[in-house]
This record gives C-alpha cells, sequence and structure tokens, in this order.
C-alpha cells in the first residue's frame, strides 16, 4: 500500500518541481499604510501565476523614499524589481524606469483616464502604471447651501460671492466662528497644488509647459492670485496662511466652514464619528476661473514602475499590470475607498457603494491639472519650492502679484534646467 503510493506520487512531485523551478520572486516597495492592501495584491498574484511578490515597507513619510531610492538606483541595484511612485517623482527617475509600453498590453493601458496615464509618458516612454487616483476637489456644506437656497458655485467668483453671502448670515444668526473658504495657503508643495488648481482653471497655464517654456507670467494667472489674496481675511482666516491639509480639514469638520477644497480621503474622514457635518457634505469638481475653462484639480496619483535594473523585467511588469489592474483597483477601492484610475470602476455597484461620490467627480478625474515634474525631472523639488514661496508672499503681501510673478519666471527660468 505504501509502496504503491510513493510510486504514484513521483511523477506528481517531479511535475510540482518543475513548476517550482520556473516561478520566480519579485521585490515590490509599497507605501506602508498600504502594506495589507499590497500583500493581498501580491497573494492573488501568486495564485494566479505561481510567482511571488516579496512586499517591503517603505518608510512612512513618503518623500524619506527618495533618498533610498535614489541610493539603489544609482548602486544599479538588482535588489529591487518593483517601485511605488509619486506623480512628482516620475521626472526624477525616468532614466532609471523601464519603458512599459510594449510590456504592459496597450488594452490594459487604455483602461486609465488618460491624463493620468499620460503624465507618465515622458520622453516617449511609458516609465509607469497608475494604482490610484488623487485630485483636488470642492467640498461644500450642502446643507447651508439648501438653507439660503444657493447652488453649487460652477466659477471661483460665484465660490467667494456665496461663501462671504452665508459666512456672514451665519454670523449673524450667532455662528461667530464660521469661514466661507477653508482651503491649503502654508508655504508647501500643498499650495503648489492650490495655487496651481486656481492658475490653469483660469486659462493662465501650468508654471512651466510640457516643452520647457516657462508660462506663469501672465494676466490670467495674476488675476487668479490676486482674487485667492483677496480671500485672506474675509472669506479665509488670516490663519489660512499656515493651513495645510489637515489644519484646514479640521475647520471644515468642526463645522466652521461653508466650502473646503481638499484631497478625496475627506469624504471618508468627513462622515466619521467626531465630525461634525455628518451627512451634510457634499462633493463636488473644483470651480473654474471663467465659463469655458475646465475644471483643474491638481493631479495627485500613485503608480507602480519596474527598475530598468530588474533582472525580471516581463516578471515585474506583469505584476505591475496586475495591481494596477482593474481587478486590484477594485479590490483597493472597495477595501480602502482608494479612487480607481481605471474609468469602467465608476460604474462599478460595488464601488459606488463604498465611494458614493465617484459618478459625481469622473470629470474632475478626467481634467485634472499636472505638476511641471515631467519636464523638471530631478529639479522639480526647486521649482516647486520657489513656486510655493514666491505665491505665499504674494498672499501674504509680501510682495505685489504682478511683480511677484515676472520674479518667479526669471527664477523658474533658471531652476528648470538644473535636471
Amino acid at each position: 500500500m505504501f509502496n504503491r503510493k510513493l510510486a504514484f506520487s513521483l511523477p506528481l512531485l517531479a511535475l510540482l518541481g518543475a513548476g517550482a523551478a520556473h516561478a520566480e520572486t519579485v521585490s515590490v516597495f509599497c507605501a506602508s499604510t498600504e502594506f495589507e492592501l499590497c500583500t493581498k495584491a501580491a497573494a492573488a498574484w501568486k495564485e494566479k501565476t505561481g510567482n511571488e511578490a516579496k512586499i517591503n515597507k517603505m518608510p512612512a513619510l513618503l518623500d524619506d523614499a527618495i533618498p533610498l531610492y535614489q541610493q539603489l538606483l544609482a548602486a544599479k541595484s538588482t535588489d529591487v524589481d518593483v517601485l511605488f511612485l509619486d506623480v512628482i517623482w516620475l521626472g526624477m527617475f525616468k532614466n532609471n524606469l523601464l519603458d512599459l509600453s510594449t510590456l504592459v498590453p496597450k488594452p490594459d493601458q487604455d483602461q486609465h483616464f488618460a491624463s493620468t496615464l499620460n503624465a507618465a509618458k515622458l520622453d516617449g516612454k511609458l516609465v509607469a502604471m497608475p494604482a490610484y487616483m488623487d485630485v483636488g476637489l470642492m467640498f461644500y456644506r450642502k446643507d447651508l447651501l439648501e438653507k439660503y437656497g444657493k447652488p453649487a458655485p460652477k466659477t471661483w467668483e460665484e465660490l467667494t460671492a456665496t461663501a462671504k453671502e452665508i459666512q456672514d448670515k451665519e454670523r449673524a444668526g450667532g455662528k461667530a466662528d464660521m469661514w466661507g473658504y477653508a482651503w491649503q495657503a502654508k508655504s508647501f508643495e500643498g499650495l503648489t497644488c492650490d495655487a496651481l488648481e486656481l492658475i490653469s482653471s483660469s486659462g493662465g497655464g501650468s508654471i512651466i509647459s510640457d516643452d520647457g517654456k516657462v508660462t506663469i507670467d501672465n494676466p490670467a494667472a495674476a488675476g487668479a492670485l490676486t482674487l485667492a489674496k483677496s480671500w485672506i481675511g474675509t472669506i479665509s482666516p488670516e490663519g489660512v496662511l499656515n493651513y495645510d491639509e489637515e489644519a484646514s480639514r479640521a475647520v471644515f469638520e468642526s463645522g466652521n466652514a461653508v466650502f473646503h477644497r481638499n484631497w478625496p480621503y475627506v469624504w471618508g474622514t468627513s462622515q466619521t464619528t467626531g465630525s461634525a457635518v455628518i451627512d451634510k457634505v457634499g462633493m463636488m469638481p473644483l470651480p473654474v476661473g471663467k465659463a469655458g475653462e475646465k475644471s483643474s484639480g491638481c493631479l495627485g496619483p500613485m503608480y507602480y514602475g519596474v527598475s530598468k535594473f530588474s533582472t525580471k523585467p516581463d516578471v515585474a511588469a506583469n505584476f505591475v499590470d496586475f495591481i494596477t489592474g482593474p481587478e486590484m483597483q477594485k479590490m483597493r477601492a472597495v477595501d480602502a475607498a482608494f479612487n480607481p484610475s481605471i474609468t469602467a470602476l465608476y460604474t462599478d455597484a460595488d464601488v459606488l457603494k463604498k465611494i458614493p461620490f465617484l459618478k459625481d467627480n469622473q470629470q474632475a478625474f478626467a481634467d485634472s491639472a499636472i505638476r511641471p515634474s515631467g519636464y523638471t525631472g530631478t529639479s522639480y523639488n526647486r521649482v516647486s519650492q520657489a513656486f510655493y514661496r514666491s505665491v505665499h508672499d504674494m498672499l501674504s503681501g509680501g510682495k505685489e502679484v504682478e511683480s511677484g510673478l515676472k520674479d518667479l519666471a526669471a527664477r523658474l527660468e533658471k531652476l528648470k534646467e538644473s535636471r
């Protein structure tokens, strides 16, 4: 009996051994906050392909991964195959990323928002695939707009007027701490996003165009920033000059702001215990500077790319295609409310049950504005720092808008080429 079983199992063991010999293992970086989701994706990929993905946690502060990546890539290390990348890192690392344009099937590429996929097309290469979306959106007190018979504003001028009227009426009714608009005007990367949204949606360009032309010094950009400057101390508190995402969110979720610009995660936080605005929040694409312009929420998606020093490029690219594909993007959306970059998921019943606002904001993802990280590459951080510091000076009154933009343009001309 024993011998017959052993004899039967030998061919099977040989077959299994042969299969295992062909299995590959790739090393993958993943954000620490998404470790469980990445592990779940790796398990699904192993079940489908037999290959393994070893998931490595990135630093808690994502930007701390930049020097780690720089060190590994400078050494041409083969220890990492797949990199998790912020959209503004793509230009920085493009020369060290594999071209995925022929390794990821074209139909799989075409499932994603064009704006998101195009942000990863640099120097004629597709350097990464989108993992999920992030874009600036406008949150608002739908109960207050209904109370005063106001429609959701379509332009920034309309938002300014509606915010002021509701703010003043609420204060007259006893809400002394009410403000019209909470946003991010601190001197940091977030201000680059907020200011770019205003400028782009007003027809003022994208700071530096894709062909390297500095476009920031123009009347439309000046008009947009002048409007933003007028908000300080009127519909936004003076303290907004020190607000980042979390500080501004706290004002809105305490019930003390009519409008609030932020990233999609605020939909979830505004509906959790401790929020004063549960069931009172609406969300929409950002207003435009004038009729006919596109709503231009700043694009902030995350990506996966393959190191060009990987010894298993085909296998690594297959994992990237899988983890950024519809099955795994749906899993991320349903399990953790991540916004998909795949358009078909915006009509998926399971996804909409978890993130109901998606069906109303698909256009915001399609019309997003892109920071000039593709052209500027390794100099992007210096470019962005010069931009947000200069804009902060204009908003705080330290510099006039027109002269400030002229000086900024001259500085960007020098910085843009130090890549």
